[in-house]
């Protein structure tokens, strides 16, 4: 079990205590994933500059970012959170190769409207505003809560 002294650990402890109701919690479960799936496939859009850049390179930026915020919080969670990048980016290039730009950004920006209303909708039930509007460092540790939660049901460390 993840001891309490650790930064990441005082994270979700407030994090926590703004999502306590079990629907709110169901709902970042889904939403949350599917904010960052559609960050990354709006970021996916832009296009690289150059020639020496592919698709993809301005969601790489900030991937790469937030896996060393990740990675220094926790190794564990940072290896994670690296994994679900790669299957998100690997998503988002599947569906740019097969359909191109426009049906991925129409998608990530679908995605990313449904999801941040399912967001404050759970938010509405729980009765408590969300996290990141006290402090925008929650908007990175809402990911690594949800990740944690499936570390936890797997029984493994973060």
């Amino acid at each position: 079990m993840a001891t309490a002294h650790r930064p990441i650990d005082r994270w979700f402890a407030s994090y926590s205590g703004d999502h306590r109701n079990g629907t709110n919690q169901l709902i970042h479960v889904v939403c949350v994933p599917a904010i960052v799936w559609s960050i990354i496939a709006l970021l996916w859009c832009i296009p690289a500059p150059g020639t020496w850049f592919r698709a993809g390179f301005w969601a790489a930026l900030p991937m790469f970012a937030a896996t060393l915020f990740y990675y220094r919080q926790s190794r564990p969670l940072g290896l994670g959170m690296l994994a679900m990048f790669v299957l998100m980016a690997l998503s988002c290039r599947a569906i740019h190769d097969a359909w191109g730009t426009a049906p991925l950004l129409w998608t990530g920006v679908a995605v990313f409207v449904v999801a941040w209303i399912g967001q404050f909708l759970g938010h509405r039930i729980e009765g408590r505003r969300p996290s990141f509007l006290t402090d925008l460092t929650y908007l990175l540790i809402g990911p690594a809560w949800v990740l944690a939660k499936l570390y936890r049901r797997l029984g493994w460390s973060y």
